[in-house]
């Protein structure tokens, strides 16, 4: 205990001796202030990303011409080498084009939800029975979960995680439903008890608050990992839960199926089907918490409730090629070392994905903007990359990290010259600090340079030692043993409203956020390029172990 607490005094010493000698070029930054407050490009970007092209479905036509929107913008801006890079999605590209459904029977009223993804159309417009199956088994709480949570969903209808059943729990219920189906419309489980919040979540982090978590090691978001722990191998995990579901109505030929939103305040949150596979499910739906409670308690009267929905989906067989977006500012003496910088263009489709997260690959373009048009030249090569499927599980940035770095145990030439990469995706809150993989001597190269915007609320930059991939592209280049670096922001309407939601628009965004974390980032960024040294990482004896990517 005596050497590990010497060695963390020590590293704590070399850090702050780095962060004394560290240059800071502020009149550099100062001008990247007023060109940013005066003269932003943020929002028109935003609005292209969204009301022009979104939403963009990882493997669509959406996403492919936001990106090579994004490629052209940054190449008339001056950038060089701008491309389009492709990696092998491995699914069909899907989207919706159409969808409307009606309560037609006993009364009269329209629906509001949305198409889960890689689920196929209706046969046309289709009217059947409502059905009502009992919910499917969840498994238990973990230990250390509050069992107190378990029976009601929360304000976002997200309880603890619960473990999965069984196979022969799954069995069991399958049995049980089996044959109730059959030419309806399968509402799969019961309604869930949304309570009014009387106590809504703060948008704004106090300042001491954010400055006691960084005074105490604290981490942003996207200098770590966020993986979950090994899978029970006794129980089923959610995909195969719902492959036994699907495979169930399919072959018990039921006409659609209906999931509970399971949120309150009109909210939706529709993703995909896990095996991006159409025929292996039925045409499916996310209902309105509101709508689907409606339905159950008329159905609870022994009504005949019909419904009737016309749904239209696209398949793009050829998305299984999918790009992310690349341009460059070419540095001088340093040209062939890298400083990237970068977030997910990619957007789930039930809203146009502005703070999931146009509004970060906005602001990377933004901040690489601003160096660009105050003409100032890089010593190190600045590179923005705007990465496809990450939310179908970082793979855009998984795929260009493979090919250009390799991993700590197995590098590629790259893998030494890549100085950092600098990550935005929590929407539109302000920056607070961050958070890099690396040692503490990497985070007292950063801490200076954000330092000058505590006046704009920035606290501190932390370090991890996390190699796990999980919540953010940063965290592929953690895993290679590189340091990737995540902006913690304040939330604001992120987890509570707008993350992976019907209500993910360009209206949620707030410019004077936004148009700051900008400046921050370009400031990062241009110090980051401009160093004699690359940012310190782990050494080989150092490096934590490696995760392997899931």
């Amino acid at each position: 205990m005596k050497t590990s607490l010497l060695a963390l005094g020590l590293s704590c010493i070399v850090a702050c001796i780095l962060a004394a000698q560290e240059k800071v070029d502020s009149p550099t930054d100062a001008r990247i202030r007023s060109e940013e407050m005066e003269h932003s490009q943020i929002m028109h970007t935003l609005h292209m990303f969204t009301d022009r092209y979104g939403p963009r479905v990882t493997g669509t036509p959406n996403h492919e011409a936001a990106a090579k929107w994004a490629v052209e913008e940054m190449t008339r801006w001056g950038f060089k080498n701008g491309h389009l890079e492709p990696w092998d999605f491995g699914h069909p590209g899907w989207l919706n084009e159409t969808a409307d459904g009606h309560i037609v029977s006993p009364v009269k009223q329209n629906l509001k939800f949305e198409v889960l993804a890689w689920t196929p159309s209706t046969n046309g417009l289709t009217t059947a029975s409502a059905v009502e199956l009992s919910s499917p088994p969840q498994g238990p709480l973990p230990a250390a979960a509050d069992s107190a949570a378990g029976g009601r969903a929360g304000r976002g209808g997200r309880g603890p995680q619960r473990l999965g059943p069984t196979k022969e729990e799954m069995d069991q219920w399958v049995a049980a439903n089996q044959d109730k189906f059959s030419g309806k419309m399968a509402m799969v489980g019961k309604a869930a008890v949304v309570p009014v919040n009387f106590d809504p979540p703060a948008k704004r982090r106090p300042d001491d608050q954010v400055k006691a978590e960084y005074e105490g090691g604290g981490r942003g978001r996207g200098g770590f990992g966020g993986g979950r722990g090994a899978p029970d191998p006794n129980r089923l995990t959610t995909a195969q839960v719902e492959e036994r579901i699907d495979g169930m109505l399919v072959a018990g030929g039921a006409v659609m199926r209906i999931n509970d939103a399971a949120r309150g305040e009109g909210i939706i949150v529709a993703q995909q089907n896990r095996t991006y596979e159409p025929a292996k499910a039925v045409a499916t739906v996310i209902l309105r918490n509101d709508d689907y409670g409606r339905i159950e308690r008329l159905l609870a009267d022994a009504e005949d409730v019909k419904l009737q929905f016309n749904i239209v989906n696209h398949v793009y067989p050829e998305g299984k090629t999918s790009y992310n977006a690349v341009a460059e500012i070419p540095g001088t003496d340093k040209a062939d070392e890298i400083v990237m910088l970068g977030g997910h263009l990619d957007s789930w489709h039930g809203a146009t994905g502005a703070t999931d997260n146009a509004i970060g690959s906005a602001v990377m373009m933004e901040a690489a903007r601003l160096i660009q048009t105050l003409g100032l030249k890089p010593r190190r090569t600045i590179r923005v990359a705007l990465w496809s499927g990450e939310e179908e599980g970082l793979l855009g940035s998984i795929a260009y990290v493979k090919e250009h770095f390799g991993q700590a145990e197995d590098p590629k030439p790259e893998w030494f010259k890549l100085d950092c990469y600098f990550n935005v995706d929590t929407g539109t809150g302000r920056i607070r600090g961050a958070g890099i993989f690396g040692p503490p001597e990497a985070a007292a190269v950063l801490r200076p340079v954000l330092a000058q915007y505590t006046d704009w609320g920035v606290y501190g930059v932390g370090t991890s030692n996390s190699r796990t991939i999980g919540g953010t592209d940063s965290t592929s280049f953690n895993n290679a043993g590189l340091p990737g670096v995540g902006f913690q922001q304040d939330p604001i309407e992120y987890n509570s409203m707008t993350h992976h939601t019907n209500l993910d628009t360009y209206e949620r965004i707030i410019p004077d956020d936004v148009q700051k974390a900008a400046a921050i980032a370009a400031a990062a960024v241009w110090h980051a390029a401009n160093r004699d040294q690359m940012i310190p990482r782990f050494g080989k004896e150092a490096m934590p172990p490696p995760v392997a990517a899931r």
